[in-house]
């Protein structure tokens, strides 16, 4: 099927120059309405720093940060889309391809000899998460991860007596020792349950739910609203420096769990925030999903 093939491949291309020079809508619309309100000076020229990379970037076609992230995708896969067994490697054909014309900053490195693949590709890279689904649709979430905003990413194991306010804690803790280093404003995401490796895959998930669409469960999205303005109101601010604004949205995601463990997993990602979604049908048709 070399027209599927090519379909794919170069949906996936788009996708990753999408997300190289955008943040999606709702990422905007939130800095735009914490820049509206900020009275900190710092804060204000910061946030209005950060806006006018994003529009530049936008219309020069360069990305909006040097580090251009390691290519994660999230993947819904329908048991009738073709070429299951061909996908890894059309994905790592894409992003070769993407690095090259975008072009993207090489970020695969070796960890025992530090030895750049020059491509994004290398031993597990790109980072796909894979679930099979019912259809023949395949659904692709596409994640541009910075280093830094990963770094501040924290597993917390925590006694199960703890409950709901050791998991509330645990978020705040974790906010207060990333401070400057994710590049706030951020989107923080909170993952509870499964196990320590599901934890931090949830949480992860758990940031692509736009920043105005509330959790579906009422009880959830009271505890996503208490958090965010417990964070902000630490005073942190965008780059840290102080504002009424460090974080732009608080999203849970959550998984039943062994009685005798609380998995909390925590994943920040930076006001960069550089996701595309699309799916794509059993021709190779591609329909973009998050609009610029």
């Amino acid at each position: 099927m070399p027209d599927l093939k090519e379909s794919i491949k170069s949906g996936i291309v788009t996708m990753m120059r999408e997300a190289a020079f955008n943040v999606p809508r709702d990422v905007k619309e939130a800095l735009q309405r914490a820049y509206e309100i900020e009275d900190n000076p710092v804060a204000r020229a910061n946030l209005e720093a950060i806006l006018r990379n994003i529009e530049v970037s936008g219309k020069t076609k360069l990305p909006m940060c040097q580090d251009t992230g390691t290519p994660t995708f999230f993947i819904e896969l329908g048991e009738d889309f073709p070429l299951k067994s061909e996908l890894r490697s059309l994905i790592e054909e894409a992003v070769r391809t993407a690095t090259s014309e975008i072009p993207l900053r090489p970020n695969a490195v070796d960890p025992w000899t530090y030895k750049n693949s020059g491509d994004n590709t290398g031993r597990y890279v790109p980072i796909i998460h894979l679930e099979l689904v019912p259809g023949s649709e395949m659904k692709v979430i596409y994640l541009a991860k910075g280093g830094g905003s990963e770094n501040t990413s924290k597993l917390y194991m925590l006694s199960p007596v703890l409950g709901l306010k050791g998991i509330k804690r645990a978020v705040i803790d974790a906010m207060i020792d990333a401070g400057p280093k994710p590049c706030p404003p951020i989107v923080v995401g909170v993952g509870v349950g499964g196990s320590a490796d599901m934890a931090l895959k949830l949480a992860k998930k758990a940031t692509f739910r736009r920043l105005d669409e509330p959790n579906p469960d009422p009880k959830l999205a009271e505890i996503e609203q208490e958090l965010l303005e417990k964070i902000n109101s630490l005073g942190l601010g965008p780059m840290g420096l102080g504002g009424k604004t460090y974080a732009l949205g608080v999203k849970i995601e959550w998984a039943h769990k062994h009685p005798a463990s609380l998995p909390v997993g925590i994943n920040t990602q930076c006001w960069a925030f550089r996701r595309s979604e699309a799916v794509f049908d059993s021709n190779g048709n591609m329909r973009l999903l998050v609009p610029p």
